[in-house]
């Protein structure tokens, strides 16, 4: 989750210059040529159900594919600081879903730590944001979101269906895991994104002009496809193999603190000490969630 924010910070000026659906092309066939040799299956791997081959279409559609068009989507039409505050609610849609369809059973000191990790994405967004250096201003004007409008409540929906949409993909994943190893999960929802991107990457690249990408460009798209299709997945699989999926829920509170932390180390942007006192909140709320409980499990 840590890397996921960083790379998500690190990826508007990609945005700026790929369209969106095309970039998403992009980063799924990076991603497939880097996991070619995942997606042999391992000798000691049962085969595939019908079961688990929907399962992976679902994780892939739900947690790459629409998670990303709904989030963008909803930024544009409501603005940064509303999808802060929505997006706080993916620890307790993974929780509320994992107690749900999994069955598993959520401590208090589970469910105790995730209001602070929502408290504390919650402050994080309401804070009044520091005015950036001046060196920085032209530059992040180029991607600022637009701020209000008359469907801001589109967005509103947009961004609570991208919390469900990675909530699911947190549930969903917990059950592959059972299965499938975490590298096969990885390489298979990949190219699965590939090909539900496909027909609008084709079309897209048809009038881009790529030649107008510089060298730099490029070597960020190549960190941002292996970080976002090969590394990220395979870390947050192998960890649900262990991990309580209403536990792990929790964790998708480094998205946006780690976001924050490269918007003031790398692009020079400043938070207020409301919006650090919100950091150690959401950090509060990990250790909560993920200190042992004695005498039972949480799942």
């Amino acid at each position: 989750m840590a890397l996921v924010g960083s790379y998500v910070a690190l990826s508007k000026p990609l945005a700026a210059v790929f369209p969106v659906l095309l970039l998403a092309w992009l980063r799924f066939g990076i991603g497939a040529l880097a996991m070619l040799h995942w997606l042999k299956r391992p000798l000691h791997e049962p085969p595939m159900t019908r079961q688990t081959r929907w399962l992976l279409f679902w994780e892939s559609f739900l947690g790459n594919f629409l998670f990303t068009l709904c989030m963008i989507s909803g930024v544009q039409l409501s603005g940064a600081v509303a999808a802060g505050v929505i997006m706080a609610a993916i620890p307790a849609a993974v929780a509320l879903l994992s107690w749900v369809l999994l069955r598993e059973r959520v401590a208090q000191q589970v469910w105790a730590g995730v209001a602070c990790a929502v408290l504390g994405i919650g402050l994080l967004a309401m804070a009044p944001e520091a005015a950036p250096p001046a060196a920085q201003a032209s530059a992040q004007a180029r991607f600022q979101a637009v701020p209000h409008g008359q469907l801001a409540w589109l967005g509103h929906l947009l961004l609570l269906a991208a919390v469900l949409c990675e909530a699911s993909y947190a549930v969903i994943g917990k059950k592959l895991t059972a299965s499938l190893t975490p590298r096969r999960i990885s390489a298979l929802i990949n190219l699965w994104g590939f090909v539900l991107s496909l027909p609008f990457g084709l079309w897209l690249a048809w009038g881009f002009d790529f030649r107008a990408v510089s060298p730099g460009l490029w070597l960020l798209l190549v960190f941002y496809a292996l970080a976002a299709c090969m590394w990220t997945v395979w870390l947050w699989m192998t960890g649900l193999r262990s991990v309580p999926a209403a536990q792990a829920g929790v964790f998708t509170v480094f998205l946006p603190i780690s976001a924050a932390l490269v918007g003031v180390l790398v692009l020079g942007e400043r938070l207020s000490a409301l919006q650090w006192a919100a950091l150690g909140t959401a950090l509060l709320g990990v250790v909560l969630a993920t200190w042992p409980v004695r005498g039972r499990g949480l799942a």
